[in-house]
């Protein structure tokens, strides 16, 4: 059993830092009082749920004195759970920049300078138990969550998720979808008779679609457009992507063009690849 406890200055990134260690399989809960962690456990496994990468994160609100907080670990250890805390600190300025862009109250109320000094005050004892201290000042979201994995040796095994998916535009755009691409200016092979009742993913279908040159030049052209955009969403820190494509109906031409496009993400072996055909069996 493994728990990282993710605790420090409100504003300084903790929620970043939970995000990214639940993309790495981590069952992560938020202000849940150290104390309940092992009964937290316990419960799980009752429900024939083994937890074995926990993440927690406690700030200020759960009112937790240095001692108390000293002696949870302590139990967490002692039910053979291995425990690392990570304090996520930030200067004042960079702190008042973030509640003053998103607009949102101090946890602990009043001003945002003096809630800042009086948490500071409070999670002065807690921070000396960490085992690591990030600060968080010049780093964007994405850096946080990099930081973070990092510090714990953690690595993405195959880095961001793409889901290729490919849809009919008479059955609606998927709403999940990130980039969208529309191949109806393709010849259809709807209108071949020996094609009509297959899917995309024949042979004979796959032929018609993508030996014709107005696919090849699309895939030429788009080759080097989607490699930039994949680079520049995993940099982001997006965990997931999806990319749609879609023709009418969702048979022939998007489901082709999408095992074209995920075998092409594939051969650079950076990311996780699937593919679904939304609407190839309608």
């Amino acid at each position: 059993m493994e728990c990282v406890v993710v605790t420090g200055l409100s504003g300084a990134g903790r929620t970043s830092a939970l995000r990214a260690l639940e993309d790495m399989g981590y069952f992560a809960v938020d202000n849940l009082p150290l104390p309940l962690l092992p009964d937290l456990m316990r419960m799980y496994r009752g429900w024939g749920q083994r937890l074995t990468k926990v993440a927690v994160g406690v700030d200020v609100r759960t009112g937790l004195p240095a001692r108390v907080y000293r002696r949870s670990l302590n139990a967490l250890r002692r039910e053979g759970i291995e425990t690392r805390v990570l304090f996520l600190d930030a200067d004042d300025t960079t702190l008042l920049r973030r509640y003053s862009e998103t607009r949102r109250r101090h946890p602990l109320s009043g001003s945002v300078a003096s809630g800042i000094r009086r948490e500071r005050a409070l999670l002065h004892d807690i921070q000396a138990l960490a085992d690591k201290t990030i600060d968080t000042s010049h780093l964007t979201p994405p850096e946080v969550k990099e930081v973070v994995l990092k510090t714990l040796g953690l690595r993405h095994p195959q880095g961001m998720a793409v889901v290729v998916q490919s849809f009919g535009y008479k059955h609606g755009v998927p709403l999940d979808a990130d980039l969208v691409w529309d191949v109806r200016f393709l010849p259809n092979p709807n209108y071949v008779a020996r094609l009509r009742p297959l899917t995309g993913q024949s042979p004979a279908v796959a032929r018609f679609v993508m030996g014709n040159e107005a696919t090849k030049k699309f895939i030429e052209l788009l080759t080097p457009v989607l490699t930039y955009l994949l680079d520049r969403f995993s940099q982001e820190g997006k965990s997931y992507l999806t990319i749609a494509v879609g023709c009418t109906g969702g048979r022939h031409r998007s489901v082709a063009v999408s095992e074209a496009l995920a075998a092409l993400i594939r051969r650079g072996g950076r990311f996780d690849v699937r593919v679904h055909h939304r609407d190839a069996a309608r």
